[in-house]
């Protein structure tokens, strides 16, 4: 799928760390207390994958609420407190990451999160030595997912072409993304957000390459 020398960029919520449902509560409450209850579930269904500044475009824009002008600085402070209490990495990433790296492919993280809220995720999960600050942000590009910016930012960073990257990603948006960059993509269905059917089936018509759910499978996906 990728030689040794390529890059395998993976997304940090859902796919390092299970931190969307966790979010996506915070959201729920946060939107309910300004003006309109929104369960967890909704906020899962809407916003898995987009930025903060997406979400706060389509809710006011869309759904007609008026939010707070520090919505975006709020919800990063409730959204540090409750990972701080409940974040865990999903289960075998550390093995299957080092088995990557041991093979000779590069990796880094490329998130629509801020770079704060992506090293805070991966410093309390234990996860952010491995990735030797090759950290990339949606913040740092013009436009977030689904466009292509951020993961061709990325191997453009790393110094690997689009063709030798492979992206790892749990929403619809980040799988488009990836296409759009032209990147090979496996949709990753094993965080506590896609266990149920609908949500795999909005994965699988994104059409990634292939879909997997457990990162003890990452291996011998890549045929190592």
């Amino acid at each position: 799928m990728i030689s040794a020398g390529g890059l395998i960029i993976f997304d940090c919520d859902g796919v390092l760390v299970d931190s969307e449902p966790i979010a996506a509560r915070v959201l729920g409450e946060y939107i309910s207390a300004n003006g309109r209850i929104t369960t967890t579930d909704e906020c899962l269904d809407t916003f898995t994958g987009l930025s903060l500044n997406s979400v706060e475009k389509i809710v006011i824009s869309k759904w007609g609420i008026s939010l707070p002008d520090k919505f975006v600085d709020e919800l990063r402070i409730l959204d540090r407190a409750a990972f701080e209490k409940e974040l865990r990495p999903l289960p075998d990433v550390s093995n299957a990451i080092n088995t990557v790296k041991a093979a000779g492919i590069k990796i880094c993280v490329a998130s629509s999160g801020s770079l704060e809220k992506i090293t805070h995720s991966l410093s309390i999960t234990g996860l952010l030595d491995l990735f030797d600050d090759n950290i990339f942000s949606a913040s740092m590009v013009a436009n977030g997912k689904p466009a292509p910016d951020l993961f061709l930012y990325a191997a453009g960073q790393m110094n690997v072409t689009a063709n030798n990257t492979l992206v790892i990603e749990d929403s619809p948006a980040g799988i488009t993304a990836a296409k759009n960059a032209a990147m090979g993509v496996l949709g990753f269905t094993g965080g506590g957000h896609a266990e149920t059917a609908k949500f795999k089936i909005r994965i699988e018509q994104a059409q990634p390459d292939k879909c997997f759910s457990h990162m003890g499978e990452l291996a011998k996906l890549l045929g190592l």
